[in-house]
């Protein structure tokens, strides 16, 4: 969706001829869809949405051939890939450029794509030509920043969890009890460590009532007991492993050796009613326009009030409207929920081109935990501006969601081509946005350099997606949709000169001998709205 993209490569492997031909027949829509909602979960950093979708016929195969099917899939997936962005007098003589830009693709390892097929894309894209090889693929295992090791998508799913359960439900989860069912086990990656992650920040207040994955679902009115589901995420077992002594007297463990046990599971998402759901795992469509109807209760209450996507697409857009228009289900579409491990993909590529891995390695640590805090506060951001939207202006959740992503990403376009016709000097003086967005340690080690280490198409990109998120999430939608579309990047960056006005002048109050009690009135007031005042656009 941009020229400078990135996105997943997942890897699709139907168990039997009959799913092959389903997954043939959506396999672009799928992808496609994807790469959208990229685009729109990917409004806070420099590059636009993309997405691979890898379909590959391992039918009739034994498990050795399987996995050699998908490792050579990768192969050629990577090499066709390659053709297509490196430019050399080989590939100048047979691809055909109608377009006549150039494009930077960077990958992101998705479903069924493992630690040997990172290290062989990058080693591969290397000897192949690209620039910053290091930079082609994200989750390194040494140099990079693994999504399931550090729980990035989580920590950014829990976020809007916190904050959708107090502006919605009216529950304080660090004081109050509240119960949750989840789709997606213990060993997955989204699922284990929203886990982890709930037992963390909220003990025995968080009651997880069902948890349903690949292999079963596992159910307790009482809620399942951490002790056990810890137990499960740290030695990466599926629900069927959960130790039934630790159920409840109601609790119950269905396994999909038997059809009952495989009807319970595929249904618990909808049957079992819980304060929020939050999916994630399962297939994109889970719930569409033809089964939404069953998570819809006899009495037309909805199993859940409140659905917080950590998985994408798990729900239809149309599935989405009818829930809400029928049963009234808020729901945090996956373009918010889950953009943390974006952003984390996004920090890692601005490393490897700044740091060398042993310089990245040496302060992996710290860097780590910065990123954390980072995705932490953008999801805040915008987690406060969509609940605000919502409370104010009406309309789904959903469609409020997509508002905010269409508006940064409009604003950023539009900076981006302001941006090339601004001299060198005027340029450079926007640099500390882009210093700003990178983690201190990030850009305390490197920035001396970037403009030597980073292209300038990238920097170029940062500097307009920082500005733009900047801009809408103090501000808000409605500010960013009554300026004329030619006049936007000049808004933008006159706002920026006003912020830096507001900011010396409140500086200048700190000091003063003002009452404290009218000091910090008049600061809070200018912190609010003195920009957009001095600006005088409304």
């Amino acid at each position: 969706f941009r020229d400078i993209s990135r996105g997943g490569m997942r890897l699709v492997t139907p168990k039997s001829s009959e799913l092959y031909a389903l997954e043939s027949a959506r396999q672009y829509d799928e992808c496609y869809n994807l790469a959208f909602a990229q685009q729109l979960k990917n409004k806070d950093i420099p590059e636009g949405g993309s997405k691979a979708v890898c379909l590959i016929n391992t039918t009739g195969m034994s498990a050795a051939g399987q996995g050699f099917v998908m490792r050579k899939s990768v192969k050629a997936f990577t090499d066709s890939i390659l053709d297509l962005i490196v430019d050399t007098e080989e590939t100048r003589e047979k691809i055909v450029d109608r377009y006549g830009k150039k494009e930077v693709l960077y990958l992101g390892p998705d479903e069924q794509v493992i630690p040997q097929d990172i290290n062989w894309v990058i080693k591969r894209a290397g000897y192949r030509g690209y620039v910053t090889p290091a930079a082609f693929m994200s989750s390194k295992p040494r140099a990079g920043i693994n999504h399931k090791e550090f729980g990035v998508t989580s920590e950014g799913v829990n976020v809007y969890l916190d904050v959708a359960l107090q502006q919605v439900l009216g529950i304080d989860p660090r004081t109050q009890p509240f119960t949750i069912k989840i789709t997606g086990g213990p060993d997955g990656d989204v699922g284990g460590n929203e886990l982890k992650i709930l037992i963390r920040e909220y003990g025995k207040n968080a009651k997880v009532v069902g948890i349903a994955d690949a292999s079963g679902c596992a159910e307790d009115p009482s809620g399942l007991d951490h002790g056990e589901l810890s137990r499960l995420v740290e030695l990466g077992l599926s629900i069927d492993g959960f130790d039934k002594s630790k159920l409840s007297s109601e609790g119950v463990l269905h396994t999909v050796d038997t059809d009952d046990g495989v009807k319970a599971r595929n249904s618990m998402h909808n049957r079992l009613e819980a304060d929020a759901f939050v999916p994630c795992g399962g297939r994109p469509g889970t719930v569409d326009i033809h089964n939404y109807k069953h998570y819809i209760l006899p009495d037309g209450r909805p199993s859940s009030k409140l659905i917080v996507e950590g998985a994408n697409l798990f729900i239809t857009a149309d599935a989405r409207q009818k829930l809400f228009e029928e049963a009234g289900v808020v729901i945090v579409k996956d373009s918010s929920a889950n953009k943390g491990g974006v952003i984390t993909s996004s920090y890692e590529i601005c490393a490897a081109m700044l740091l060398s891995e042993d310089e990245f390695f040496d302060n992996k640590d710290a860097i780590v935990g910065e990123v954390l805090d980072k995705l932490r506060g953008l999801a805040e951001l915008e987690a406060k501006l969509l609940f605000r939207e919502f409370e104010n202006f009406g309309g789904s959740l959903p469609a409020v969601s997509q508002l905010i992503s269409n508006c940064i990403n409009v604003a950023t376009d539009a900076l981006s081509i302001a941006l090339d016709s601004l001299s060198a000097e005027d340029r450079e003086a926007l640099l500390p946005l882009f210093r700003a967005h990178l983690p201190k340690t990030l850009a305390d080690l490197s920035f001396d350099h970037v403009q030597e280490r980073v292209p300038d198409q990238y920097i170029k990109n940062a500097i307009s997606s920082c500005l733009a998120s900047k801009l809408v999430y103090k501000e808000g939608t409605k500010f960013i949709a009554a300026q004329p579309p030619e006049k936007l990047a000049e808004i933008a960056l006159k706002y920026l000169e006003k912020e830096k006005e507001i900011a010396v002048l409140m500086e200048s109050l700190e000091t003063s001998n003002l009452p404290e009690e009218e000091k910090t009135r008049i600061i809070s007031l200018l912190e609010a709205g003195g920009a957009r005042t001095a600006l005088q656009v409304f």
